[in-house]
This record gives C-alpha cells, sequence and structure tokens, in this order.
C-alpha cells in the first residue's frame, strides 16, 4: 500500500520514477540560501517555480540545521512557517507539502494546518523516552507519513560505522512504529552531513543500498552540502556538479526520492538516471 496524507491529497507513488522534493527555506540563516524566502510572498513565488520545474514534493523548512546554527523555540518556528504554508496551500492546493521539523509541536500543528508529510532530522528521536516517541506519536494520531533522518551527536567511529548507522535507523523504526505509524508511511533517510565525518557522509552514499534493503522508500539529501564543497573545493554556489553525481550515484544505489534546491538543473539527471537504472525496461 502507498503512503497517504492525512488529507486524503494525492501523494506520488515511490518506485514509478525518482520524486523531486524542492526545498523552500523559511530561515534567515540556512547555510544556503538564507533570507531568500523568509517573507510569505518570496516564499510563495520559489514554491510555485519549484512546482513549475517538476517537483513533486515541497519541503518547508522554518529553522536551520547548518552547523553552529541558532536555535529557535516552537513558537518562534511556526511564526515563521504558518504564514508561508497556508499561502502556499492556498495557492498549489494539489501539491504535497513536507514540514522539516524535529519538533513534535510544530510537525501536529503544520499538519492541522494543511501540511502532508513530517519530515524529522532526528528521525523520532528528539525527546524520546522510555520507548516512547513524541513525533511518533504525533505522525500515528494524525496519520501522516513521516521521514526518519539519520542523525547523531557525535559521529561513530569507522571502525563500526555502518553498525551504528543501520541500529540507529533500526531503533527510529521501532520507535515510530510502537507508537503506531504503519510500515507504508515510514520513509528513511541517510542523514547526508549530519552526525557523521565527510568521510561517512561519502560512505554512507556509496553504500546506500544497505539501507534501502531495510524495506522503506529512501529519500536522499545532499544538495549544496559541505562535504561537496570540501571535495570540490567550492564554494555553496558551486557544487551542482557535485549534487548532480550524488543525485545519480543515490538513484542508482536505489534512492526513492531527492531532496534539491535546484529542481530545473537537476531534473534532466534525474530522468536518465531513470533511464539507465530502467534498461531493458525503459519505454
Amino acid at each position: 500500500m502507498p503512503w497517504t496524507s492525512p488529507h486524503n491529497r494525492p501523494l506520488p507513488v515511490p518506485g514509478v520514477r525518482t520524486l523531486i522534493m524542492g526545498i523552500v527555506n523559511l530561515t534567515p540563516d540556512s547555510f544556503s540560501d538564507g533570507g531568500k524566502y523568509d517573507s510569505v510572498d518570496a516564499a510563495l513565488i520559489q514554491a510555485r517555480k519549484l512546482v513549475e520545474d517538476g517537483a513533486d514534493v515541497l519541503d518547508l523548512g522554518a529553522e536551520s540545521t547548518r552547523p553552529g546554527h541558532a536555535l529557535v523555540d516552537a513558537k518562534t518556528e511556526l511564526g515563521r512557517l504558518l504564514p508561508a504554508l497556508r499561502a502556499i496551500r492556498e495557492a498549489l492546493p494539489e501539491v504535497p507539502v513536507s514540514i522539516d521539523t524535529y519538533k513534535a509541536e510544530v510537525a501536529e500543528t503544520a499538519i492541522r494546518a494543511g501540511a502532508d508529510i513530517i519530515n524529522d532530522v532526528w528521525g523520532g528521536l528528539h525527546e524520546a523516552k522510555d520507548g516512547f516517541s513524541p513525533m511518533g506519536a504525533v505522525a500515528a494520531r494524525l496519520r501522516a507519513p513521516i521521514i526518519l533522518m539519520h542523525n547523531r551527536t557525535t559521529p561513530a567511529s569507522d571502525e563500526v560505522f555502518w553498525q551504528e548507522f543501520l541500529g540507529d535507523m533500526q531503533r527510529s523504526i521501532d520507535l515510530v512504529r510502537a507508537a503506531g505509524v504503519p510500515d507504508e508511511q515510514i520513509w528513511l533517510d541517510p542523514g547526508f552531513g549530519f552526525g557523521k565525518t565527510p568521510a561517512q557522509n561519502l560512505e554512507s552514499l556509496r553504500e546506500m543500498r544497505r539501507l534501502v534493503e531495510l524495506g522503506f522508500p529512501v529519500l536522499l539529501g545532499t544538495s549544496r552540502k559541505s562535504t561537496l564543497g570540501l571535495v570540490l573545493e567550492a564554494t555553496v554556489g558551486e557544487r551542482h556538479e557535485g549534487n548532480t553525481s550524488t543525485v545519480v550515484w543515490g538513484i542508482a544505489q536505489g534512492a526513492a526520492m531527492v531532496r534539491v534546491h535546484d529542481v530545473a538543473a537537476i531534473r534532466q539527471a534525474v530522468r536518465m538516471a531513470d533511464a539507465i537504472r530502467a534498461g531493458l525496461q525503459f519505454n
């Protein structure tokens, strides 16, 4: 059974082709485009452009997760998020919207305001205790899909990287399952750029099929990340070729959706990678 929106809005079916998630940052301090879309009008213009360029899902985030970012409380995050969400929901009523947050309160309010998907950068682990995940409980209660991203406070040692990585992911899965989230509503994200060394980021992508083999659709988000800049010795605005490479590799490894800032720039690479993956099945 495919994933479903709590609002009965059709969600794109994973597996037919690689889906594209377009990023709308509502923060003043994002590492890549902070402040560009922190007004409602600017956010709506960007959302329309991403959809016109081919985005299947819009991902709205109102708290930066870059290294050294300033933490914000739920009230501040919702103050940035809700006006843009309402405007996008009114203007683009059929477009699926995910909310990039790790706070259960923010996720619940956003879903009730019309968002479809929870995109949790802490994989349901934030404030989880004694086997209870507040975010998992929200997803279960509201019947919302949830994307569980891998994250940790400090990187594992290289010697036990895969053991720890897959163990962390299984813990996230177990927590949201225990809360009542059905498997068809669960996606995974390797968390490229989060809780890992640069080498571990590359390793998580190189062998991402090991995550895919857990049996859930996988979202890959490498767009403009610092590891690309480190490898290419490139600024944020000069990392497109690196992002294209990671997207194509990720699709070959089984990614069901890619999360990007520049939908128009990546769309052709996604289509070509899908065609190569299809091989004799292409038509």
